[in-house]
C-alpha cells in the first residue's frame, strides 16, 4: 500500500494531542462554542476535537488542498459541524468575517511540515528520499525551491539558510550551490543533500542528524513564507478569541516557539507605567499564560511517534477584551 492509498487516520498520529484537548476543554463545553484548527492537515486534532467536544463547531484551514480533500473524508461523519476552508493560517481573520463569527472559544496551531507532505516524495521536503525541489505546501502558487535555490542571489541565500535554518555553514553551503548551479540548475533534492555533505567540514557532518536537515527547514520556511504567515496569525488568532476562549500552539523549532512565546507574553504582561499603586483596567494583561515555559512531548510518545520529539507547546487564555480608547 502506498502513502496515498492509506486514510488520513492511518496516516497522522496527531503530537501532543491529549494535552492539546485538556488546555482547549474549558473552554470548548459550551453548546455551539467554535474552534478553529488553522492547520487542519490531515485532521487527527479536528477529529479528536469534534468528538471529544460534541457540542462544539470546527472550522478547519489548511493551504494545502490534498490536504483538504484527506481531511474532508477522515471528517465527513461529523457533517455540518466542520468547515473546511482552504486558505492559510494569517487570513484567520477574513475566514471568521465570512462565516459571520465575529468571536470563536478555541483555536489551535500545529505549525511545520504535515506528515502526508514528508510521506509523499513528489512533494520534495524529505532529504531522505529523492524527488523535484519543490516544498510548496499550496502547489498551485507560489515558487518552488528550486527556484529559490536557482535564482536568489547568494546573499540573500546565506541570509535564510543562517535566519531560517540556523545554518552555521551556509556561507559555504550557498558557495557551493552558486558554483553547481552555474553548471546546471538544480531540480532534484538528492543532488542538493550530496552537494551539501560535500561541502561541510567532517566535524559539522557528525552533529545534529542528517547535514541537509538545516537547509531543507530553510528553504521550505522561505517558500512558504511561514514565519511572515506567523507574525500575522498568532495576534490575529488571539484577537479572534472571546474572553474566556483559549489558544494552543506546536511549534517544531526555535524560530516558530520564539514567535508564539513573545506574542502570548506580551498579551499576559501588564502594560501599565512603573510605580502605579493601582493598575487601571486598560492596563491590564489581556491573556493569562496555561503553560510553564514550553511544554515538552513525553519519553512515550516520542517512541510512539518520531516526529513528535522537536515538539514545543504553549497555551493561553483570553481573560479580558484589548482596551479600546
Amino acid at each position: 500500500m502506498t502513502s496515498d492509498e492509506r486514510t488520513a487516520g492511518e496516516r497522522h498520529n496527531p503530537v501532543m494531542l491529549r494535552r492539546c484537548l485538556d488546555l482547549l476543554a474549558p473552554a470548548l463545553t459550551e453548546p455551539g462554542a467554535v474552534v478553529v484548527d488553522c492547520t487542519l492537515g490531515l485532521g487527527g486534532h479536528s477529529e479528536a476535537l469534534l468528538s471529544t467536544f460534541p457540542e462544539a463547531r470546527l472550522i478547519g484551514l489548511d493551504r494545502d488542498p490534498r490536504a483538504l480533500e484527506l481531511a474532508g473524508e477522515r471528517l465527513a461523519p461529523y457533517g455540518e459541524r466542520a468547515t473546511l476552508v482552504h486558505a492559510v493560517y494569517d487570513e484567520l481573520p477574513e475566514v471568521l468575517q465570512r462565516l459571520g463569527l465575529p468571536r470563536v472559544q478555541g483555536v489551535l496551531f500545529d505549525l511545520g511540515v504535515s506528515s502526508m507532505q514528508l510521506d509523499e516524495a513528489q512533494r520534495g521536503f524529505a532529504y531522505a528520499q529523492d524527488a523535484p525541489l519543490d516544498m510548496r505546501m499550496d502547489q498551485t502558487t507560489g515558487i518552488s525551491a528550486a527556484e529559490v535555490l536557482n535564482t536568489y542571489p547568494p546573499g540573500e541565500l546565506v541570509r535564510i539558510l543562517r535566519q531560517y535554518g540556523e545554518e552555521k555553514q551556509a556561507k559555504r553551503i550557498v558557495e557551493a550551490v552558486v558554483k553547481e548551479r552555474a553548471k546546471q540548475p538544480f531540480d532534484r533534492s538528492a543532488r542538493l543533500v550530496e552537494l551539501i555533505r560535500d561541502a561541510l567540514p567532517q566535524a559539522a557532518k557528525r552533529t545534529g542528524g542528517n547535514p541537509a536537515k538545516r537547509t531543507f527547514q530553510a528553504l521550505r520556511i522561505e517558500v512558504n513564507g511561514e514565519l511572515a504567515v506567523l507574525e500575522r496569525a498568532i495576534p490575529a488568532a488571539v484577537a479572534a478569541l472571546g474572553v474566556g476562549g483559549r489558544i494552543a500552539v506546536l511549534s517544531y523549532h526555535s524560530l516558530e516557539d520564539r514567535l508564539t512565546k513573545q506574542v502570548l507574553t506580551a498579551g499576559a504582561t501588564s502594560t501599565a507605567p512603573e510605580g502605579l499603586p493601582v493598575v487601571p483596567e486598560q492596563y491590564q494583561p489581556r491573556l493569562k499564560l496555561l503553560t510553564r515555559g514550553a511544554e515538552l512531548p513525553t519519553e512515550d510518545e516520542i517512541s510512539e511517534n518520531r516526529r513528535a520529539a522537536p515538539a514545543r507547546l504553549r497555551g493561553a487564555e483570553r481573560i479580558r477584551e484589548a482596551h479600546t480608547p
